[in-house]
């Protein structure tokens, strides 16, 4: 059988690697999505889609602008990706609440106040806006611009939009092996072999055997979040609610969606009681009416978790033509065009942020240890 050659193959099929296809395929690159399940069936479709500018900002606080990129790009691409697509990623305005019940919590919460775009609310101006919020508040930090989309819909307006540019997507098909060769690379799977000059590792908390095989010494490890969703035919519901990593978010089809727990280093994909039953708690906590509503389906996913929270996006340090994009935990949605185009510019050779390139470089674990040992 003849060897399928590109100039980049993108192993792996979640919204990170369809929105590097996308970003890629539109400079005219011959680019390949390998994807061992379907489009986005993984982790990205657990995801609740918040673009959490705001809202996860001491996870990132140190790389904010990247952040602030990649959230600003979802205006445009909602509007381009309907068009060229025919795909609606279901944008929906409103902003989030960060309800706050205690002083402590609202001191906590006093840098993320001065960004732009955040307000404090007082308790009464909470009711005015959302009336089925917990009685128990001090108030709540508005942040206006943090909206969300449907992550499905979104991988899947990537997908489509790097189908048209000419990229090519393969479902079912397990990468069992990467093989430097000449000036690319052998790629070995399930159901045949292709050659790519270029490829790009995007495939979760699953990267980590390509890691080792790399040479780099640091793994992913999944952080299992469990959600719900209920039937919301009784309350409007017009602005996410969140509170310490937790939250409810009102989606356009009537249902709420409710999550997550973060279960360390948990590989199993199946929600638990246990795990249902403590983010149904959260959520009455936050909008206590919720407990009437009707309960639609359960699920769980895995964030994929590097040693300092930030992914890691960059080419391998000494294997030209390798790259690899993942570790974004929480916040893989909000990323992935400020991600995409950040490999894109790197393979092309563009000017990058060096900011960026130095946060999210591949063998930071290995010089943080190094830097460790000889301060010990």
């Amino acid at each position: 059988m003849q060897i399928q050659k590109f100039e980049a193959a993108v192993i792996g099929g979640g919204i990170i690697g369809n929105a590097i296809a996308y970003y890629l395929s539109a400079e005219n690159i011959q680019t390949a999505v390998i994807e061992a399940n379907e489009v986005g069936k993984k982790t990205t479709s657990a995801a609740a889609g918040m673009l959490g500018a705001h809202s996860e900002w001491e996870e990132f606080k140190d790389v904010y602008s990247f952040v602030a990129d990649s959230h600003c790009q979802y205006d445009s691409l909602s509007k381009q990706l309907k068009e060229t697509c025919g795909i609606d990623i279901e944008l929906k305005k409103g902003g989030i609440l960060n309800l706050v019940f205690s002083e402590e919590e609202k001191r906590k919460l006093e840098a993320v106040m001065k960004l732009p775009s955040v307000q404090w609310l007082s308790k009464v101006e909470v009711y005015k806006a959302e009336k089925h919020a917990s009685q128990e508040i001090l108030g709540a930090v508005y942040m206006k611009d943090d909206v969300h989309v449907t992550p499905l819909s979104a991988c899947n307006g990537f997908c489509k939009g790097a189908l048209k540019n000419g990229a090519q997507i393969f479902e079912h098909t397990m990468v069992l092996e990467v093989v430097k060769q000449g000036t690319g690379f052998l790629i070995k799977t399930t159901n045949n072999s292709f050659y790519a000059e270029n490829v790009i590792i995007a495939c979760g908390v699953w990267s980590n055997k390509f890691f080792s095989e790399a040479g780099l010494q640091h793994a992913l490890v999944p952080v299992k979040g469990e959600c719900l969703s209920v039937i919301n035919d009784k309350m409007p519901l017009t602005k996410t609610l969140f509170h310490e990593k937790s939250y409810i978010v009102p989606r356009n089809n009537n249902q709420l969606v409710i999550g997550a727990t973060q279960k360390w280093n948990d590989w199993n994909e199946l929600p638990t009681f246990g795990g249902i039953q403590e983010i149904m708690e959260k959520a009455k906590s936050l909008m206590p009416e919720i407990s009437t509503m009707r309960p639609h389906r359960f699920w769980a996913g895995l964030r994929p978790q590097s040693f300092d929270k930030r992914p890691f996006i960059g080419e391998h340090p000494e294997t030209r033509g390798l790259y690899f994009a993942a570790g974004h935990q929480r916040n893989g949605i909000l990323m992935a065009p400020a991600t995409g185009m950040m490999i894109r510019d790197l393979l092309m050779e563009r000017s990058v942020n060096k900011d960026w390139v130095t946060a999210f470089k591949l063998d930071r674990a290995e010089k943080a240890a190094e830097r460790k040992g000889v301060l010990q």
